[in-house]
């Protein structure tokens, strides 16, 4: 009887285009197991909005192959699973989360001591951060540099179908995924999710052929609106690897050749965002403590407020800033929030609040969809000023400038903040700035329906840059 290889199933919930399941299916009947590991992450375990596309994946991947669930230490559960299926090799997809390699290691030995080959493979980046090195031989610490580095090193490798596969039919406990929890109870708060989210390798695959149907050809253009439809709307199925960067990039690719030069430059934009992914993790894994310590060592001295209603203002959309508020509503109820809107939310806690970015960090692993370890915390740090590559820290972002500018109309805000409907565009952004019939005709009662503004902006402003000097000086 032909012995098992192990699939160890982990950020990559497809089959398709999936090289550690090519090569188990090509070794002998394949066990797929995952493991709900919340010990080795430590604090940086699942949340809630990740749990819940966690939960839908794997009921999707689990109506196309059988699934093994188990819950532990990961290298504690394969060593079980080997152990009880005789399995002779074990293949699985790499990981670049902090604690990664160490647990990498860990498997390794444990299948050195029990004679089963390990096999290690790419997949969820287009390239191994070892592989792509300044002229010196060093990592990349700026953006635009790296970029040009990773097109220069040619196009990703050709797609790899969907293998043919048996799956092991010998016994194996598994646990019930409704067994696990993690769907939010009491209060349900993900109860909008699925009304924009299909999470599933069929949800990834239809949700790329519909932005480069609709939303590519704008994407250049319109990609900085938020009431606008036309961003990708697929990094949560590159987090979960639903789908695969290359998946993306080639089909990109294939839509710009059929275009010609009318899509070069809008083709061009959103493969840059997939290389900004890239080099978020080819710091995470030069630079592992990038979660938790700022990139630029004099940040360690910032003088931060603590300030605990400011905070839970900012995170329930209560600012009194409308298009903060807004994108931390849409936050809460759909598991996201439009990139633009992320990036001035970011800032007004970080600069207007002077709340830590680790605290905004926290909010979001715990609240997006695509919370994502590497992603998160390099743009946590870039609109800090602290990261690399940062944006500098005196780019204070004015939230009514960057609502006028990116919202003309208000249509973000409205959807969103629901009580400044009725307000006219002139005010939509500033309801403060607006007389007092205007307010009463729109049916808004500052510090009623609506707060005031938690914090004057200007001052605000003033006070982070002051802040900023302290640490200047010292370092």
């Amino acid at each position: 009887m032909t012995s098992p290889s192990l699939y160890w199933l982990r950020n990559d919930l497809r089959l398709s285009d999936n090289a550690a399941l090519t090569a188990a299916a090509a070794q002998g009947p394949v066990i797929f197991l995952y493991v709900l590991d919340d010990e080795t992450p430590g604090e940086w375990k699942l949340g809630g909005a990740s749990r819940w596309w966690l939960h839908r994946s794997l009921e999707a991947l689990g109506r196309k192959v059988p699934l093994t669930l188990r819950r532990g230490a990961a290298d504690k559960v394969i060593a079980e699973v080997l152990a009880e299926t005789g399995a002779k090799s074990l293949h699985f997809t790499r990981d670049y989360a902090p604690w990664a390699g160490a647990l990498e290691r860990r498997v390794k030995d444990i299948c050195d001591a029990a004679s089963v080959a390990c096999h290690r493979y790419g997949g969820f980046l287009l390239h191994e951060p070892e592989s792509i090195r300044n002229g010196s031989g060093e990592p990349y610490r700026v953006y635009t540099p790296f970029s040009k580095a990773c097109f220069a090193s040619g196009e990703p490798k050709p797609l790899k179908p969907v293998p043919d596969f048996a799956p092991w039919k010998g016994a194996l406990r598994s646990d019930g995924l409704q067994d696990w929890g993690l769907l939010p109870t009491k209060p349900d708060w993900s109860g909008g999710f699925a009304q924009h989210w299909t999470p599933g390798e069929e949800g990834a695959a239809q949700r790329l052929k519909a932005f480069i149907a609709d939303g590519l050809a704008h994407y250049a253009d319109e990609r900085d609106r938020p009431d606008r439809d036309v961003t990708s709307r697929l990094s949560p199925h590159l987090r979960f690897g639903n789908i695969s960067p290359a998946q993306c990039w080639h089909a990109v690719r294939a839509a710009q050749f059929k275009a010609g030069a009318k899509l070069d430059k809008t083709a061009e934009k959103f493969l840059k965002e997939i290389l900004w992914r890239e080099f978020s993790y080819h710091l995470l894994h030069h630079w592992p403590t990038l979660p938790t310590v700022p990139f630029r060592p004099e940040f360690a001295s910032f003088p931060w407020s603590e300030n605990p209603a400011a905070l839970k203002a900012w995170q329930r959309g209560k600012t009194g800033y409308p298009i903060v508020d807004a994108g931390m509503r849409e936050l809460w109820a759909t598991g996201t929030m439009h990139n633009r809107v992320r990036m001035i939310a970011a800032s007004f806690l970080i600069k207007d609040l002077l709340i830590p970015w680790a605290e905004g960090e926290r909010w979001f692993w715990d609240t997006l969809v695509d919370a994502d370890i590497g992603s998160n915390s390099a743009s946590w740090q870039w609109v800090a000023g602290c990261g690399a590559d940062a944006a500098p820290y005196f780019r204070i972002f004015n939230p009514v400038l960057q609502g006028e500018k990116f919202d003309t109309r208000g249509a973000y805000v409205r959807k969103w903040v629901p009580e400044l409907a009725r307000l006219p565009d002139q005010f939509v952004h500033k309801p403060w700035e607006a007389p007092r019939l205007v307010l009463e005709t729109a049916g808004v009662a500052l510090g009623r329906n609506y707060p005031h503004p938690v914090v004057d902006h200007g001052k605000a402003r003033e006070k982070a840059l002051a802040a900023f000097q302290q640490i200047k000086g010292a370092a």
